[in-house]
Formats: C-alpha cells, structure tokens, sequence
C-alpha cells in the first residue's frame, strides 16, 4: 500500500471530516493524534501531513503542537485554521490572541498563484469560505507569502512554495466553503510537485 496522508489531529471534531474529504479524492488517509505523530512519522514519511484545527488558542503554554519532524521530512504540510497558526507559531511567525472571533461566512480574494490554486482560483478570484477562529497571525515565518486574503484575515492562505508549507485560515472541509473540497484534492494530489514547475511558477531553485 502506498503511504498515506497523515493527518496530525490536536483534537478538534471535525478531524474525521478532514480525513474524509481526503478519502472522496480518491487518497488513501490515516488520523494520528499529535502526542503519537513522532512516533509514526519515525516509522514511514507519509505522502503528506495536515494539521488539523483545534479549540483551544496557539497563545496557550499547553496548547498542541506537531512534531518538528513533520516540518523536516520534505513532504508537503497543509495547516487548517488552529493547524496554520500551530505552523507558524512553530517555524519562527507570530500568532497573537483577538479580542474579536470571527466566525461564519467570508470572502477571500486570491492574491497570489500556486499550483495549490490550479483549477480552483484564478489570480484576484473572490469566493466564500468558512471562517471559525479567535486568534490571528500576525507576522509570517521566513519563506512564507500571502496568498489569500479576507477583511479580517489578511493571512487566509499563506504559502512556503518551496518547502511545499500551506496554510489556510478557513475550514475546507466543510460544505459552507463551495470550492474547499476541490482546494483538498489539489494538496493531496499534487504531492509530486517538481522544483521545475515552481520554477515556472517563480520560485528559484
């Protein structure tokens, strides 16, 4: 069997979800709580690894964390909501706690390209998505850009094109984001993504 998408869970209720849209792809999918990711990534690299969100606020000593392992295997990371934020915290940004929850509908609108786009968002495409999250990054780690925007999330979608890192700050698996499936489907089928094609998007070697 191929290896698997691993979804790195720090415990939210709509984990399952996640993996199941990763399964409707047509993608072979594993959950692993964060206190176990170490000790399954040891064993076998995964074809990629999302993290997951979680209730809790990244500015929270105890809050969860990936494993630095997930970071350094090469393979491509999507962090959704608490799980972006988790990544940046953890590569160097800052995530600062918001006196204002932003929960509901908003609008992105696409300011940057990305194979993780390709067929989902052209560049300066306006779309709905799904927003649930109290904290806000306020300052990227090095090697990331904005991607997306929205009024009050200006770091929607932010992306490591060489590093393959991704984050979003809206929640794709839910059926209030139209086109969020599809955006899933690109992470997970694009895995093989070759350093000739950002090239082409851009991005030096």
């Amino acid at each position: 069997m191929s290896a698997p998408v691993l979804v790195i869970d720090f415990g939210s209720q709509v984990t399952q979800l996640i993996a199941r849209r990763v399964r409707e792809g047509g993608v072979y999918c594993e959950i692993v709580p964060f206190n176990k990711a170490d000790e399954v990534l040891r064993s076998e690299p995964p074809k990629a690894i999302i993290l997951s969100e979680d209730p809790r606020s990244v500015t929270e000593a105890a809050s969860p964390r990936a494993p630095a392992r997930a970071f350094e295997l090469g393979v491509p990371v999507l962090g959704i909501c608490y799980g972006q934020q988790a990544m940046v915290d953890q590569l160097g940004g800052r995530v600062e706690g918001s006196s204002k929850r932003e929960f509901g509908r908003a609008t992105i609108e696409v300011s940057g390209q990305s194979p993780l786009f390709d067929g989902v968002w052209a560049l300066g495409a306006r779309d709905d998505v799904w927003m649930s999250h109290g904290d806000r990054v306020t300052a990227l780690p090095n090697g990331f850009c904005v991607i997306a925007e929205s009024e009050n999330a200006p770091y929607a979608v932010i992306a490591d094109e060489r590093r393959r890192f991704y984050g979003v700050m809206f929640h794709p698996e839910v059926v209030h984001t139209p086109r969020g499936a599809a955006l899933l489907a690109n992470f997970v089928q694009k895995h093989r993504w070759h350093r000739a094609g950002l090239e082409h998007e851009g991005v030096p070697a």
